[in-house]
Parts: C-alpha cells; structure tokens; sequence
C-alpha cells in the first residue's frame, strides 16, 4: 500500500455551480433538496470531493497495512440512474431506518435512490443524522505520522 494515494480528494470546485449544471432536471431539483437538507443536519458547508461528489464533513480512517486518508463523513452524487448517497449505511441504527425509508437499492457502500418522491424524507433525514454522528465520532481515527 506504500504510494497509494485516494483519488476522491476535496475540490474548489463550487457545490452551488455543479448542482445547477446537474443535466437530468428531476436529479438537480433533487440535489438542491439534499444539499439543503444535508447543510442544516450536518451544519457542514458541502464540498466537492472529486468530480461528482457533494461531502459534508469528513473523517480520518487507517488500515492495518498502514494506509491512511481522509473521506467525506456522509454525502451524495446525483448520477445518470439515480442519487448515490455516502456516510448513510454502517451507522447501528440503518437497517431499522432503511426498513422505513421506501423505494431504494444498496450498494457496498452506497444507497441509492432513483428520485427523492420515492422515499420518506423525515427517515432520510435520520440516515443522514446518525450517519454524520457515526462517521465523525465513532469512525474518525486520529491521524498518525506517516
């Protein structure tokens, strides 16, 4: 793992510019929704990590081999299909709230929702808070040199 380096890093790209030059109007209508809702839960002012990823907040993680980096602590990427939202699935309390949450798919790491009239908003909000907590409290390591 000596030399790796994450290719997800933090941008100056501005949230608000990407957003509105999302393509598919339901994604951007959309995405202003979860970069409003994402703000007031996290109390985080987003950041582009990469390309196509809005994060809020971020943690610092180390593996046993010794790599070590930093990631967005929860976040989403209005994709062609649908939105991939981060940071919402390993929190204790998620398999509870995606049992409540309506029409959604998971991925390895990832949740996605095809459009946000799909889901029940008031649980959505809880994924994001619990999931903000977990990733800033529980997941956050301290950094060691390296």
């Amino acid at each position: 793992m000596a030399g790796y380096e994450n290719k997800t890093k933090p941008t100056q790209t501005s949230v608000e510019e990407f957003i509105a030059h999302v393509e598919h109007p339901v994604r951007r209508a959309d995405a202003e929704v979860l970069d409003e809702m994402f703000r007031r839960i996290t109390g985080e002012e987003p950041v582009m990590w990469g390309p196509t990823m809005v994060g809020y907040g971020s943690y610092h993680y180390e593996y046993e081999s010794g790599h070590q980096g930093d990631a967005l602590a929860v976040g989403f990427a209005p994709r062609k299909a649908s939105q991939s939202l981060y940071g919402l699935l390993v929190q204790p309390e998620a398999p509870e709230l995606l049992s409540r949450l309506g029409k959604h798919k998971v991925g390895k790491g990832c949740l996605y929702v095809n459009t946000l009239a799909d889901v029940d908003l008031q649980v959505l909000e809880e994924l994001v808070q619990t999931g903000y907590r977990h990733m800033t409290e529980v997941v956050d390591q301290p950094r060691t040199k390296g």
